[in-house]
């Protein structure tokens, strides 16, 4: 018998993976007191490890680059808007 496909949310996910990273219970256990596969738990425990630097953002360097590529690209598109609205008026006569 096939089991119906589960979303689970991105906090049970995140509790299910600090309790593995803990390392109370065992992954055995943990897939008992939770119903998932043990496979999955170690998939999101590693996850976890993984993007861990990710929780604390990212450092003022990147988001002043960010900033100034966004800035930089809304510049772009009025421009583009403008040459777009010019050609349409000088194509239309």
């Amino acid at each position: 018998m096939s089991r119906k496909r589960r979303n689970h949310s991105a906090a049970f996910k995140a509790k299910v993976a600090l309790a593995a990273l803990k390392g109370d219970k065992t992954i055995a256990e943990l897939s008992q007191q939770f119903d998932l596969h043990p496979n999955q738990i170690t998939q999101w425990k590693a996850k976890l490890k993984e993007h861990a630097a990710d929780v604390f953002g990212a450092s003022e360097d990147e988001r002043r680059t960010s900033r100034e590529d966004i800035q930089r690209m809304q510049a772009k598109i009025g421009q583009l808007a403008l040459e777009n609205d010019f050609l349409a008026q000088v194509l239309d006569r």
